[in-house]
Protein backbone atom coordinates (compact mmCIF):
# COMPACT_ATOMS: atom_id res chain seq x y z
CA UNK A 1 0.00 0.00 0.00
CA UNK A 2 1.29 3.33 -1.01
CA UNK A 3 0.58 6.66 1.19
CA UNK A 4 -2.42 7.69 -1.41
CA UNK A 5 -3.85 3.93 -0.35
CA UNK A 6 -3.14 4.36 3.80
CA UNK A 7 -5.15 8.33 3.57
CA UNK A 8 -7.67 6.69 1.43
CA UNK A 9 -8.00 4.08 3.95
CA UNK A 10 -7.62 6.30 7.26
CA UNK A 11 -10.59 8.96 5.68
CA UNK A 12 -12.24 5.46 5.18
CA UNK A 13 -12.31 4.52 8.61
CA UNK A 14 -12.88 8.22 10.16
CA UNK A 15 -15.91 8.01 7.44
CA UNK A 16 -17.20 5.04 9.40
CA UNK A 17 -16.20 6.42 12.83
CA UNK A 18 -18.30 9.53 12.13
CA UNK A 19 -21.22 7.79 10.71
CA UNK A 20 -20.91 5.46 13.68
CA UNK A 21 -20.94 8.03 16.16
CA UNK A 22 -23.91 9.69 14.56
CA UNK A 23 -25.66 6.79 14.53
CA UNK A 24 -24.85 5.94 17.91
CA UNK A 25 -25.61 9.63 19.34
CA UNK A 26 -29.29 9.86 17.59
CA UNK A 27 -28.09 12.48 15.25
CA UNK A 28 -30.33 11.31 12.43
CA UNK A 29 -33.84 10.63 14.91
CA UNK A 30 -33.03 14.58 16.00
CA UNK A 31 -32.39 16.42 12.90
CA UNK A 32 -35.80 14.26 11.87
CA UNK A 33 -37.38 15.47 14.84
CA UNK A 34 -36.46 18.92 14.50
CA UNK A 35 -37.78 19.03 10.70
CA UNK A 36 -40.74 17.13 12.05
CA UNK A 37 -41.41 20.28 14.66
CA UNK A 38 -40.77 22.50 12.65
CA UNK A 39 -43.28 21.01 9.84
CA UNK A 40 -45.46 21.00 12.62
CA UNK A 41 -45.04 24.80 13.66
CA UNK A 42 -45.60 25.83 9.89
CA UNK A 43 -48.70 23.65 9.75
CA UNK A 44 -50.00 24.86 13.50
CA UNK A 45 -49.35 29.00 11.44
CA UNK A 46 -51.21 27.63 8.50
CA UNK A 47 -54.10 26.71 10.41
CA UNK A 48 -54.06 29.62 12.69
CA UNK A 49 -53.53 32.02 9.58
CA UNK A 50 -56.72 30.20 8.51
CA UNK A 51 -58.92 30.47 11.23
CA UNK A 52 -57.87 34.35 11.97
CA UNK A 53 -59.20 34.72 8.10
CA UNK A 54 -62.03 32.96 8.28
CA UNK A 55 -62.98 35.02 12.22
CA UNK A 56 -61.72 37.89 9.61
CA UNK A 57 -64.85 37.29 7.03
CA UNK A 58 -66.91 36.98 9.77
CA UNK A 59 -66.38 40.28 11.30
CA UNK A 60 -66.28 41.83 7.83
CA UNK A 61 -69.48 40.32 6.99
CA UNK A 62 -70.95 41.68 10.60
CA UNK A 63 -69.81 45.17 10.28
CA UNK A 64 -71.14 45.06 6.86
CA UNK A 65 -74.48 43.87 8.12
CA UNK A 66 -74.57 46.70 11.01
CA UNK A 67 -73.56 49.22 8.52
CA UNK A 68 -76.56 48.04 6.10
CA UNK A 69 -78.62 48.24 9.43
CA UNK A 70 -77.38 51.93 10.57
CA UNK A 71 -78.00 53.36 6.87
CA UNK A 72 -81.42 52.20 6.57
CA UNK A 73 -81.86 53.49 10.26
CA UNK A 74 -80.64 56.88 9.90
CA UNK A 75 -82.74 56.89 6.18
CA UNK A 76 -85.69 56.19 8.67
CA UNK A 77 -84.81 59.34 10.80
CA UNK A 78 -84.71 61.61 8.20
CA UNK A 79 -87.69 60.53 6.57
CA UNK A 80 -88.99 61.09 10.29
CA UNK A 81 -87.27 64.08 10.22
CA UNK A 82 -88.92 65.43 7.17
CA UNK A 83 -92.48 64.39 8.16
CA UNK A 84 -91.95 66.14 11.35
CA UNK A 85 -90.74 69.84 9.91
CA UNK A 86 -93.41 69.33 7.46
CA UNK A 87 -95.99 68.84 10.44
CA UNK A 88 -94.50 71.59 12.77
CA UNK A 89 -94.56 74.09 9.05
CA UNK A 90 -98.17 73.04 8.63
CA UNK A 91 -98.74 73.58 12.08
CA UNK A 92 -97.17 76.91 12.49
CA UNK A 93 -98.36 77.81 9.33
CA UNK A 94 -102.09 77.14 10.67
CA UNK A 95 -101.07 79.31 13.79
CA UNK A 96 -99.84 82.04 11.95
CA UNK A 97 -103.40 82.49 9.74
CA UNK A 98 -105.27 81.96 12.90
CA UNK A 99 -103.02 84.70 14.75
CA UNK A 100 -103.52 87.24 11.62
CA UNK A 101 -107.38 86.32 11.60
CA UNK A 102 -107.48 87.46 15.20
CA UNK A 103 -105.41 90.30 14.50
CA UNK A 104 -107.28 91.21 11.93
CA UNK A 105 -110.79 90.77 14.08
CA UNK A 106 -109.32 92.73 17.17
CA UNK A 107 -108.68 96.06 14.36
CA UNK A 108 -111.72 95.38 12.90
CA UNK A 109 -113.22 96.00 16.64
CA UNK A 110 -111.11 98.47 17.31
CA UNK A 111 -111.77 100.17 13.86
CA UNK A 112 -115.54 100.01 14.43
CA UNK A 113 -115.14 101.61 18.29
CA UNK A 114 -113.15 104.11 16.92
CA UNK A 115 -115.71 104.85 14.64
CA UNK A 116 -118.62 104.85 17.56
CA UNK A 117 -116.63 106.62 19.63
CA UNK A 118 -115.94 109.67 16.77
CA UNK A 119 -119.30 109.89 16.18
CA UNK A 120 -120.87 109.80 19.34
CA UNK A 121 -118.22 112.79 19.97
CA UNK A 122 -119.32 114.26 17.00
CA UNK A 123 -122.71 113.81 18.27
CA UNK A 124 -122.46 115.62 21.65
CA UNK A 125 -120.10 118.33 19.92
CA UNK A 126 -123.08 118.72 17.70
CA UNK A 127 -125.81 119.14 20.66
CA UNK A 128 -123.23 121.49 22.57
CA UNK A 129 -123.25 123.73 18.91
CA UNK A 130 -126.84 123.58 18.81
CA UNK A 131 -127.26 124.06 22.39
CA UNK A 132 -125.30 127.52 22.36
CA UNK A 133 -126.91 128.27 19.05
CA UNK A 134 -130.23 128.30 20.53
CA UNK A 135 -129.28 130.20 23.78
CA UNK A 136 -127.67 132.72 22.18
CA UNK A 137 -130.76 133.09 19.77
CA UNK A 138 -133.03 132.94 22.17
CA UNK A 139 -131.47 135.10 23.89
CA UNK A 140 -131.60 138.17 21.75
CA UNK A 141 -135.23 136.99 20.35
CA UNK A 142 -137.05 136.05 23.96
CA UNK A 143 -136.71 138.13 26.93
CA UNK A 144 -138.15 138.22 30.95
CA UNK A 145 -138.86 135.04 32.74
CA UNK A 146 -140.46 133.66 29.48
CA UNK A 147 -136.88 133.17 28.09
CA UNK A 148 -135.69 131.80 30.85
CA UNK A 149 -138.38 128.86 30.78
CA UNK A 150 -138.39 128.83 27.35
CA UNK A 151 -134.69 128.61 27.09
CA UNK A 152 -134.55 126.16 29.73
CA UNK A 153 -136.96 123.93 28.24
CA UNK A 154 -135.36 123.75 24.64
CA UNK A 155 -132.13 123.31 25.88
CA UNK A 156 -133.09 120.18 27.83
CA UNK A 157 -135.14 119.17 24.56
CA UNK A 158 -132.35 119.65 22.10
CA UNK A 159 -130.17 117.59 24.58
CA UNK A 160 -132.59 115.05 24.88
CA UNK A 161 -132.98 114.48 20.98
CA UNK A 162 -129.38 114.37 20.38
CA UNK A 163 -128.33 112.42 22.97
Amino acid sequence: MDATGYASFWAFVALVIFLVAMVVLKVPGKIAGALDDRAKKIDDNLAEAARLRAEASALLAEYKAKTAGAEAEAAKIVEEAKAEAARLTAEATKSLEEMIARRTKAAEAKIGQAETQALAEVRARAADVAVEAATALLAVKVKGDVADALVRNAVSDVRAKLA
